[in-house]
């Protein structure tokens, strides 16, 4: 099993106001790559980027014309998925982890490890995929000391 490479561009000035972001990429995506026990993940390229920017390309390849939080482009290289790209939304990311009472570091933390994951191929459009996948999100976030981000808080939101 190799480390992934993780080359990490900031897109916008709002990730100013949380220096630690790509450092908290980069440790995501190194825990879940070993999790999933990738022999080869390829090269992983992560955008921090904003809403404007996450609406024009969730347009552009989802036909879907409303910013979001996080994009997953795997690499077209053969029938394993190796490596690609990753985009996030500083403002969706905000947003979200304020709604949902959890540490924007952990909010980042998940979303890079839920765009990795999907880069190797997971996915959650049924259950059974949802159940494997959202597992390995659990186990690799657990490795950073963070909570579930499926869990439950007080207020009710997931």
């Amino acid at each position: 099993m190799s480390t992934p490479v993780v080359d990490i561009r900031i897109a916008s000035p709002l990730w100013n106001r949380e220096p630690r972001s790509a450092s908290t990429v980069r440790k995501a995506i190194v825990a879940a790559a070993h999790l999933a026990a990738v022999s080869a993940p390829g090269d992983i390229s992560v955008l921090l980027s904003d809403d404007e920017e996450l609406r024009a390309l969730n347009r552009r390849w989802r036909g879907i014309d409303k910013p979001t939080n996080v994009l997953s482009f795997p690499a077209a290289d053969g029938p394993v998925p190796r490596g690609g790209d990753i985009a996030i939304a500083f403002e969706t990311l905000q947003r979200e982890s304020q709604m949902e009472g959890k540490p924007f570091q952990h909010h980042l933390a998940h979303l890079a490890v839920h765009g990795f994951l999907h880069l190797l191929g997971y996915d959650h459009h049924t259950d059974s995929d949802a159940e494997v996948m959202e597992s390995l999100e659990r186990d690799s976030l657990a490795r950073l000391a963070i909570a579930d981000p499926y869990r439950t808080n007080a207020t009710g939101n997931a």
